[in-house]
This record gives C-alpha cells, sequence and structure tokens, in this order.
C-alpha cells in the first residue's frame, strides 16, 4: 500500500490516546464515526487552521452496514476505534467513497483489511483515482455507480449523484432517501473541529472560496440537484452536520457560487513596504467612512493571513489596491494575492487602484494586467499615483476615488 504521509508523522498525530470518542448520533441508525483533529495547525499544507479539522465519516446501520468515505491518514486509529464503537459485532457490508482526497480516502486500506469481504461503491472515475493511490485493483470488490443509481440496504436506500470538480473530478454526493439526508462530501464544509465555538460563516466561506471557490459552475449545477431533493439534513465531510435552517447555508452557497458579493462594503488590500502605501490606505478608509462606506476593512498583505484576505476580497462588493511599485513591477505579496483571485475566477465587483513609486510607479500598471480577462470587474477612475509619501496634494485624487466607489 502507498502511503499519503511519511509514518513517522501519521505515528505522531495517531498517538492521540487522550481524544474523546468523537461518535455522534444523527438519526437512529446513522452516526458519525469521524475525528476532531486538533493538533492540526496547516490544512492541505497552506491553510491556518486554528481551531483544528473535523474529518467525518458517517455509519449507517441497517439491515447491512454501510460506511459513507474514511479519515485522513492523521485519524486513522482514532477513526478506527469510532467505527468500533458504532458496530459493535457488526461488520461493513460497504464502503461509499464520494472523495478520493487524502483526507477522506486516506484510511481505505486500514478499512479493507479489516473487512475484506467489504465492497467498495464509487464512479468510473472513483476506481480509476484508487488505483493512482493504491497498489490494488478493486474489480472484485468495486460497484461502480452513475448518475442518479441506487442502493438499498434495509430501509435505507441511498442514492448518487455526480459532482465532478466540487472540487475534485471523482466526487458524488450521496442521498439517503428514507431520512432525507445528503451526504455532501466537500460542500458545506468548513475550517475547524466540529465543536469549534465560532460562526460557521465565516470559517465555511474561508474554506470555500480557497477550496472550492474556481469552481462555482460546478456548485451550481450540483445545487439545481439537491433543489429537487427534499433534505432534513446536510452531513459534509468537514465541520458540523447541519440540520436547522437549511435555507441559510444553501442560499450562501448560491451567493459564493455565483460570484455574487456577499455584503456591501470595500475591502482595502495593502502591500507596503515601509509604511507610506499603508498610510494612504488608512486615508482612503477614513474618506470612505466620512462618505457614508457601510464596511471598510484594511487589510495588510504582508502580515496578515493572505486566505484570510482572499475570503473577503470576495466577501465585499468594492476593493481597493493600495501597492507600491517594486522592480519595474508591483510589490510581491500584492502579486501574490491577484494571482490568487485570479486563480479563484474573482469577478463582479469594482476596484480602484493606488500606486506609489519613487521614481517610476509601475504598480497600477501590473496590478490590472494581472486581473486583466476577469469577468465583471469594473475599474473605478482616477487611478491614484503617490510618490514616495503622501501629500496635501493627493487627497482630492482620493476622494474623487472615494466618490466614484461610493456610487459604481
Amino acid at each position: 500500500m502507498v502511503k499519503y504521509y511519511l509514518p513517522a508523522v501519521i505515528r505522531q498525530v495517531n498517538n492521540l490516546e487522550e481524544e474523546k470518542r468523537t461518535v455522534e448520533k444523527i438519526t437512529e441508525d446513522i452516526v458519525n464515526i469521524g475525528v476532531n483533529d486538533r493538533e492540526i495547525t496547516l490544512f492541505e499544507g497552506q491553510y491556518e487552521v486554528k481551531k483544528g479539522m473535523a474529518y467525518n465519516s458517517y455509519a449507517i446501520l441497517d439491515e447491512q452496514v454501510v460506511v459513507m468515505d474514511t479519515v485522513d491518514p492523521r485519524a486513522t486509529t482514532e477513526w478506527l476505534k469510532n467505527l468500533e464503537e458504532a458496530l459493535g459485532t457488526r461488520k461493513v457490508d460497504y464502503l461509499v467513497i464520494q472523495h478520493m482526497e487524502p483526507d477522506h480516502g486516506g484510511s481505505i486500506m486500514q478499512l479493507i483489511e479489516r473487512f475484506p469481504d467489504m465492497k467498495l461503491v464509487g464512479n468510473a472515475k472513483t476506481f480509476q483515482m484508487f488505483q493512482q493511490f493504491f497498489d490494488v485493483n478493486p474489480n472484485d470488490k468495486a460497484i461502480t455507480v452513475k448518475e442518479g443509481d441506487t442502493l438499498s440496504v434495509g430501509k435505507h436506500t441511498l442514492q448518487f449523484f455526480m459532482a465532478p470538480m466540487v472540487h475534485w473530478p471523482e466526487v458524488m454526493v450521496t442521498y439517503e432517501q428514507s431520512a432525507k439526508v445528503l451526504f455532501s462530501a466537500d460542500g458545506f464544509g468548513k475550517f475547524g473541529t466540529r465543536d469549534a465555538d465560532e460562526d460557521w460563516a465565516c470559517e465555511a466561506r474561508r474554506y470555500y472560496i480557497n477550496i472550492c471557490g474556481k469552481y462555482g459552475m460546478q456548485v451550481q449545477a450540483l445545487l439545481k440537484k439537491a433543489a429537487a431533493l427534499e433534505i432534513n439534513m446536510i452531513c459534509p465531510l468537514h465541520g458540523p452536520v447541519l440540520s436547522e435552517n437549511l435555507e441559510y447555508y444553501i442560499n450562501k452557497y448560491q451567493i459564493w457560487s455565483s460570484y455574487e458579493p456577499e455584503d456591501e462594503g470595500v475591502l482595502i488590500a495593502c502591500a507596503s513596504i515601509h509604511g507610506h502605501t499603508m498610510i494612504a490606505a488608512e486615508k482612503m478608509k477614513e474618506l470612505l467612512e466620512q462618505k457614508g462606506a457601510k464596511k471598510v476593512v484594511i487589510a495588510d498583505l504582508t502580515r496578515e493571513n493572505i486566505h484570510a484576505i482572499v475570503e473577503n476580497a470576495f466577501r465585499y462588493s468594492h476593493l481597493v489596491l493600495a501597492a507600491a511599485s517594486y522592480d519595474a513591477s508591483v510589490f510581491p505579496p500584492m502579486e501574490d494575492f491577484l494571482n490568487r483571485l485570479k486563480a479563484k475566477n474573482y469577478q463582479k465587483r469594482t476596484v480602484g487602484i493606488i500606486e506609489n513609486g519613487s521614481w517610476a510607479p509601475t504598480a497600477a500598471r501590473s496590478m490590472k494586467a494581472i486581473l486583466e480577462g476577469a469577468k465583471a470587474l469594473t475599474f473605478a477612475e482616477p487611478i491614484v499615483t503617490i510618490k514616495s509619501a503622501l501629500k496635501e496634494e493627493n487627497i482630492p485624487q482620493l476622494e474623487a476615488l472615494a466618490d466614484e466607489l461610493l456610487n459604481v
């Protein structure tokens, strides 16, 4: 078997003897056997998770037993203990593989070793990817499903819907018809453990924008399929199970996946070398607030979490880019930020520009070039050019830009 992580890393995280059991009853026959990983600090090697990460996995206990996905190798030992607690003396008949990414498919082989007669349920792309990760041919165990296929395991019937590129090509979701539960794969997930004491929307937005944000069209297609189903509960692979006010969560996904602004407001993203550009950004914030802007937020691209700033760029209706010129281009923290926005399909926003340069200002030209081709971006005029330090003569330009932003 091919390991996803170095064995030493797996042993380090699996040695969580003090961790409480995290088995959670969802319905009379469905339990969450997932694990709250409180030790992880970077998810996917890049996203800061101060409140850990949940790897959800579900067991359906019917005439036959179904496990919905596995967990990250970091949590295999804890997950197997949870599974044992849920099963008692029973065995697993089916493993439904909705997503092969290692944080969900990373413990598949351990489950196969425990239950060698277990069938694997996935789509054609699932099993193609399965053999890329593991030195095992799944043919004798594989049940290949396609759009709308069903699997009855007693009083529970599972129906499968393909969700390609949400956010991998093999992804599918599963609807349990009797309890009206949608197992949504990475959809409706969030950063943080299941019991993290925090607002769902903030960390769900940061998760969605940074991980699924590029694939709004595909998420919209999945939402259309979900709209035809009667859903009482959403069981994602990360974060808490959603069972109340589902319209709220679905509406958030409609907004995020259609790239519409969620809130009226201005994010000022600033990349300042010696502080002079930040002074201009702060003056811009002051002017916008004086002129009645509902919400103005300054983000320091050189010091703050870049993924949280990307999240806010998608959240607010207006964006001001304030950056120093650098090597005949733009200061790298701004370049990095704009490339991230472009990669996530940033669109449908109004953008203002403040550039700084001591001898040859080039930041504005470079920033516009990076965003060239983005859909439905409106660039507000004037472009404000500062040479070295903010002067009184620059204030009218800033005021004109503020007026234009608030009028667009």
